[in-house]
């Protein structure tokens, strides 16, 4: 067995003989990380060395001294992950609460970063909800139910936007409906009788081809992580069962593959929804808000406090925020700001889009109440939102839409390794918490 290199953490400079901007110098000790004004807040500084050691092929490190606090050791591991590579940390601390949090937020990352890094032929639609359902009932078995609805039963229970997207792959489409309760708690009935506090949608595109509105090959080579939403939620929704969360929450996740057959939905096809939406395809690489739909109208027949949902939905949101932040976009000011400061107490980066009521005009259809993308020159995050409102109860009442800009990496870089980042589910599950 490989034997740990042991890395320090301090704020100040390193040695002459290293260079005052160096961000790491060495001894026969181990290896010390410099968290300067040069080099990075302490966040950052740890997190850009594990990615330095990794890239020197260091595969096993032990964190020590006093430099280390819980979110310097977990920036650490988010840089040290590589899934080339099986690198092994031993966090460094012997202290029962930081390890329990640290092992909980390990337990979930890896999850949504493994499950968004496997390849599309591994991960198939029934795969990612028997997975997610499977990893979720592990931390809590008498908590969590589920059901799969697949193929044709999608229709016969009037979820027609998963069953076009999908209707072109040999390999069914689905949805997991789960159910996450853990029992009575003050004065609520326990049970089936329980109300629902929450609801989570992901979007669960296993891959995206783009379908007739094909995708070059340049867009369509990481199109294995659309399902990144679906895999966000549920990985947020696993660290707030690990840290006690004692809500009900149904959680949906709405899966296909979005290929080309003689099966395939077309361009100009209309699917009438079954809250009575009617919405004309105009682009089939439009797909996610479509699967979604049947998500969020399931959700709302729930009736819960809150609904969130997360996709990897539009390029608009990337353009508009980079892939450091993920957007939040909601009608409601309280409601958006309960995602981002959600967000800020996790240390996850998140920023506000717009969502305006006539974002709702500039969806038109000459042949159905709406279509699938916007007018030449609208706003595509804002719009793409926007569509998901026609399917929330009262248009969007209480509602918020994470649309995942930073989830994913497609070339690594000073902080991530190329792929999943898990950057969301920390959110998604302070959100479940404190909402």
């Amino acid at each position: 067995m490989t034997k740990a290199m042991q890395v320090q953490l301090v704020e100040s400079a390193a040695t002459d003989a290293w260079g005052e901007k160096a961000l790491l110098s060495f001894t026969s000790r181990g290896a010390t990380v410099h968290a300067t004004k040069a080099t990075g807040a302490p966040l950052v500084a740890a997190q850009r060395a594990a990615r330095r050691l990794d890239g020197m092929g260091i595969s096993a490190v032990e964190l020590s001294g006093d430099g280390w606090d819980l979110e310097r050791r977990w920036a650490f591991w988010a840089g040290y992950f590589n899934p080339r590579n099986d690198n092994r940390l031993d966090w460094g601390t012997e202290k029962a609460a930081e390890l329990k949090e640290l092992n909980a937020r390990e337990t979930a990352a890896r999850w949504v970063r493994e499950i968004t890094n496997g390849t599309p032929d591994e991960v198939s639609p029934r795969v990612l909800a028997e997975s997610a359902a499977e990893m979720l009932q592990k931390l809590a078995p008498d908590a969590v139910s589920y059901k799969i609805i697949a193929g044709d039963d999608l229709l016969t229970e009037g979820f027609v936007g998963i069953h076009n997207v999908g209707r072109g792959s040999v390999r069914e489409p689905v949805m997991l409906q789960l159910d996450y309760n853990p029992g009575a708690e003050g004065s609520h009935p326990s049970g089936d009788d329980a109300p629902v506090d929450i609801c989570l949608v992901g979007k669960g595109i296993t891959f995206d081809s783009g379908g007739y509105s094909i995708k070059p090959s340049a867009g369509m080579a990481t199109m294995k992580s659309d399902m990144g939403g679906a895999a966000m939620v549920t990985g947020g929704l696993a660290l707030a069962i690990a840290r006690g969360l004692q809500k009900r929450v149904k959680l949906y996740l709405c899966c296909a593959e979005n290929l080309i057959s003689g099966h395939a939905y077309k361009l100009g096809d209309i699917i009438k929804y079954k809250n009575g939406v009617t919405v004309e395809i105009l682009n089939t690489d439009a797909e996610g808000r479509l699967v979604l739909a049947d998500g969020l109208i399931a959700a709302s027949e729930q009736e819960p406090r809150w609904i969130l949902d997360a996709a990897t939905l539009t390029g608009a949101a990337k353009m508009a925020v980079g892939r450091d932040y993920n957007s939040v976009l909601s009608f409601e000011d309280d409601t958006a700001q309960k995602v981002l400061d959600a967000a800020a107490a996790e240390n996850e980066k998140a920023w506000r889009l717009p969502l305006e009521p006539f974002h709702l005009e500039q969806i038109p259809s000459g042949f159905a109440e709406i279509a699938n993308v916007g007018i030449d020159g609208s706003p595509g995050a804002s719009t793409a939102a926007a569509f998901l409102a026609r399917f929330v109860r009262d248009q969007g009442r209480n509602w918020v839409h994470m649309d995942l800009s930073g989830s994913y990496q497609p070339g690594a870089n000073d902080l991530w390794a190329q792929g999943a980042k898990g950057h969301g589910l920390r959110t998604i599950a302070r959100f479940l918490q404190e909402s």
